[in-house]
């Protein structure tokens, strides 16, 4: 479970109460040391490094990370983050005019941006298709959103955990029913490694990018693309470099590398320590008992989004299941409210880190729930709100 114990494993600053572990995630001591320690021996000897080596010690983190997210090594790719990551997807599609990628108007603002302009090139056009709160289960969201499904739809574009609303949406179920469709499924899963089980090959999508970042804390920079070995071919790289062009490239023993990885791996010269430890990650939420700790961070979640309707008088966006949200949680606020105000009010007031906005014309406050946070960051938000609401 959380305890003050764990937060004091992690670098935040102790002033702060940090409600805010979505946007960025936070890095445990230990492995931030692990990460510092791959940069110094890239510094020690570059060559060594980047020459002889990196392509073994790439393969050995990704043999692990995948091994976590139940996939084999050789379908997963480390990229910086996950916007980088679809990008490349979406870039490799060619789209026609007329050709459609669905969505729904839960997805992340920079992924909007990045399909308008793909779309814009190719003439094709980006549906947003409405998901109208609140949702009630899994079966009418995946009903309402299949709704969209036209004979023009090229590609499916969607979160497995929503960044605006925080919602866990039935990713399976869309999977299932595109493949028997016939349509590209691609994935948007930044929020879900560490917050939920994650078996990548069971979910049965296309192409899945996420963050290691994020809840599996991991350092900053740590995130990969899962692509199924079908849709491989076709993936060109974003950045074209020495891995490209060399279809009879022999790798060495021990790199565990195919053309999808050579293709997307080698991207110039940069710093993959945040990738290097990310299997120090994994193993620090194995050795501190994680499961645990995401079930007392739901509970948390479950009370502080009971607490605040309570204040506000306003209903849930979703029911409380484990379905719907896990340790990340977004609540309804007041039409009344000035987001910025409020969430500028909450940092320079109570110290407290939780982005405030506007979306689809409701407020909402997006609250995380992390093994550093307690019952008394908890509390210290319900008490901010009655005071500033």
């Amino acid at each position: 479970m959380t305890t003050p114990f764990l937060k004091s494993l992690f670098l935040l600053d102790s002033n702060i109460i940090y409600l805010n572990h979505g946007s960025f995630g936070a890095c445990p001591k230990p492995v931030f040391d692990e990460y510092q320690r791959w940069q110094r021996e890239l510094e020690r000897q570059p060559v060594e490094f980047l020459d002889r080596r990196i392509a073994e010690r790439l393969a050995e983190a990704r043999s692990k990370l995948a091994a976590h997210v139940g996939v084999e090594a050789e379908d997963l790719v480390c990229f910086p983050n996950p916007t980088t990551a679809l990008n490349m997807v979406a870039r490799s599609l060619d789209l026609n005019p007329g050709d459609e990628i669905l969505a729904t108007d839960h997805e992340y603002g920079a992924m909007d941006r990045t399909w308008a302009l793909i779309c814009k090139k190719g003439g094709a056009r980006y549906i947003r298709r409405p998901i109208p709160l609140p949702v009630t289960t899994h079966a009418a969201v995946a009903d309402r959103f299949w709704g969209g499904v036209t004979p023009r739809t090229r590609a499916i574009f969607i979160s497995h955990i929503t960044s605006p609303t925080a919602l866990t949406f039935p990713i399976a179920e869309i999977c299932r029913r595109a493949r028997a469709a016939g349509i590209l499924t691609i994935i948007d899963g930044a929020h879900a490694p560490g917050q939920i089980p994650l078996n990548l090959r069971e979910l049965g999508c296309d192409v899945y990018a996420a963050a290691a970042h994020k809840w599996l804390c991991a350092p900053k920079g740590s995130a990969f693309l899962y692509a199924r070995r079908e849709v491989q071919s076709w993936l060109e790289p974003l950045v074209v470099s020495w891995g490209w062009g060399n279809e009879t490239f022999a790798p060495a023993p021990g790199t565990g590398e195919t053309q999808f990885i050579r293709f997307h791996q080698w991207q110039g010269t940069r710093d993959v320590a945040a990738f290097l430890a990310t299997p120090a990650a994994i193993e620090f939420q194995r050795e501190h008992h994680w499961d645990s700790v995401r079930r007392e961070c739901r509970r948390l979640a479950s009370e502080t989004r009971r607490r605040i309707n309570a204040l506000t008088g306003l209903e849930p966006i979703c029911p409380d299941s484990e379905e719907w949200f896990t340790q990340l949680v977004a609540v309804r606020l007041p039409d009344s409210v000035n987001a910025a105000s409020l969430k500028a009010r909450l940092y320079d007031e109570f110290r407290i880190e939780a982005p405030v906005f506007k979306w689809n014309e409701l407020n909402l406050i997006r609250v995380s729930f992390q093994g550093y946070n307690t019952g008394e960051d908890a509390d210290a938000l319900a008490n901010a709100l009655r005071v500033c609401l």
